[in-house]
């Protein structure tokens, strides 16, 4: 009988197993962390240039007009007469005209 012979173990380098991991790392960073910041950036932007009489969108869907914005709280009027507060985070969107 003949038995085969064990090849010995070929060592691995440090740079070589870690090689995966670190592309795994540039592809989560390329496609999801950046556009998220990107995503971020353009939405702050957008509350820094709310003003009042723009037609806004709240994270629930609801539709109205700002009437006040005073630091972090901005007044939006949905009816006449009816208002309600929300923090400046709640805005999702601006409605052109």
């Amino acid at each position: 009988m003949i038995f085969a012979q064990a090849q010995p173990a070929q060592a691995v380098s440090p740079f070589g197993a870690l090689l995966p991991l670190i592309l795994i790392f540039f592809v989560f960073y390329f496609l999801l962390i950046l556009p998220q910041q990107k995503k971020q950036k353009v939405h702050k932007k957008m509350l820094d240039e709310l003003k009042e009489g723009d037609r806004v969108v709240t994270v629930g869907g609801a539709i109205g007009v700002v009437s006040k914005i005073k630091d972090n709280v901005i007044t939006i009027e949905f009816k006449e007469g009816v208002k309600i507060d929300f923090m400046k985070n709640a805005i999702s969107q601006v409605l052109k005209p």
